[in-house]
């Protein structure tokens, strides 16, 4: 019998494309404080909003470099990768590639952190599932290397009251077809039928796969539609225009 892992979040991605500066410039007007300008080994660049044991992620490429992560400029700015939280990725793939989930061999990479005592390398080996079986955004799992590098104190305090991931909205045509992925990834019985689709439980936050949300109605292709994030402010909804591309709700 398989051991599937148990979802928990590790980070969710805003994709900027070219536009990091602007991206950033938005998020931290919306109340996140976004740590320093990160140059991953990937020819990628991102900012994080971290919360207590996740985070929110924006990432690009700087002008001129736009033949390092082509897949970056290929998708559309918005909400763009859901990551989940592991401690062996090299297990984690033995597991699921052995069931048959679409998972590609682990892959390493850092980048570096400037620190009061110097520069090092915050670490990471990643398990992606196929792209092929996600044809909404990038879904992977993460293990951290070096967490303190990451999960610092003075980076989780946000003028908008923001702690924690609370989830995230794929909005799909056929629900069912969408979410046999995650059941492929976490096991059958992980996936719940909810109204409008199906939900899984991710850790105390959760993934919906459903037809509508936010008064948008699935049409077409399924998308990576905006996240929910937990504060201890007002809660409120901030419209995809005014979150460079992901609806952006927070609750209580």
């Amino acid at each position: 019998m398989t051991s599937f892992p148990v979802p928990v979040f590790d980070h969710i991605v805003i994709n900027a494309r070219d536009r990091v500066d602007a991206a950033a410039d938005r998020y931290r007007e919306l109340g996140f404080d976004l740590t320093a300008r990160g140059y991953h080994t990937l020819g990628s660049v991102n900012h994080c909003a971290v919360f207590g044991t996740d985070y929110l992620e924006i990432v690009g490429i700087e002008p001129g470099q736009k033949k390092i992560r082509a897949e970056i400029l290929a998708t559309p700015e918005g909400l763009n990768g859901i990551v989940f939280a592991t401690n062996d990725a090299n297990g984690l793939y033995e597991t699921l590639h052995a069931a048959g989930a679409p998972v590609e061999p682990p892959g390493d990479f850092s980048r570096p952190v400037t620190m009061p005592n110097g520069i090092e390398d915050a670490r990471f080996r990643v398990v992606r599932v196929n792209a092929d079986a996600t044809p909404y955004g990038r879904v992977y799992f993460c293990q951290h290397f070096t967490p303190e590098l990451v999960w610092r104190d003075e980076w989780r305090h946000h003028a908008n009251g923001a702690t924690a991931l609370a989830g995230a909205v794929i909005l799909a045509t056929e629900p069912d077809k969408t979410a046999m992925l995650y059941r492929q990834l976490f096991g059958p019985d992980a996936v719940k039928p909810v109204s409008g689709g199906f939900s899984l439980a991710v850790g105390q936050a959760r993934l919906d796969i459903s037809t509508q949300a936010w008064g948008e109605t699935a049409q077409g292709a399924d998308r990576l539609l905006g996240l929910s994030i937990k504060t201890t402010e007002t809660p409120r909804v901030v419209p995809a225009n005014e979150a460079f591309g992901s609806v952006l709700e927070f609750v209580r």
